[in-house]
């Protein structure tokens, strides 16, 4: 058995299970005028807080979905010190390879905060790699719904 058969191993026995559950992080409008600024998308219902209080269903503004998406190194802490040592052991480098699947079946609505939820759904050795994929699900605070379920495809390489 090499590292990645190890890895493999490892993470078979998470299948299913929550491996992570991230802080709560407050969505200011500061946050989503700046990525509204970065991606050109200024659509009113996310950057323009009177007429959102008038005509909005939401009665605010509301957090890009592609914002949430972004976010998701970030709620899951995928990229603190030591997270990577700890978590892919014998491995050098980790590259996002993509994702399969993304919802966004809540809104964000500003001032709301949110984390992140980390499932590993399936995990597989290529001839050069590991490949693992999570379900991530990004939760509102007190809200009946998940702002994001996304699954997000990752390989690793010694």
């Amino acid at each position: 058995m090499d590292e990645y058969d190890n890895l493999v191993e490892l993470y078979k026995t998470k299948i299913g299970k929550v491996i992570h559950t991230g802080k709560w992080v407050k969505i200011e409008q500061k946050r989503i005028d700046a990525f509204a600024q970065a991606t050109g998308d200024i659509q009113w219902i996310h950057t323009d807080i009177e007429k959102s209080k008038k005509y909005s269903p939401y009665k605010t503004t509301i957090a890009h979905g592609f914002l949430t998406l972004s976010m998701i190194p970030f709620l899951t802490q995928s990229n603190s010190p030591g997270f990577f040592e700890k978590n892919y052991p014998g491995m050098r480098m980790r590259i996002n390879y993509g994702l399969n699947k993304v919802r966004f079946p809540a809104p964000v609505l500003v001032n709301s905060r949110i984390r992140a939820k980390t499932v590993p759904i399936y995990v597989r050795r290529l001839s050069d790699s590991v490949e693992i994929i999570y379900r991530i699900t990004v939760d509102v605070e007190n809200a009946d719904k998940p702002a994001c379920i996304a699954e997000q495809i990752v390989r690793l390489y010694k």
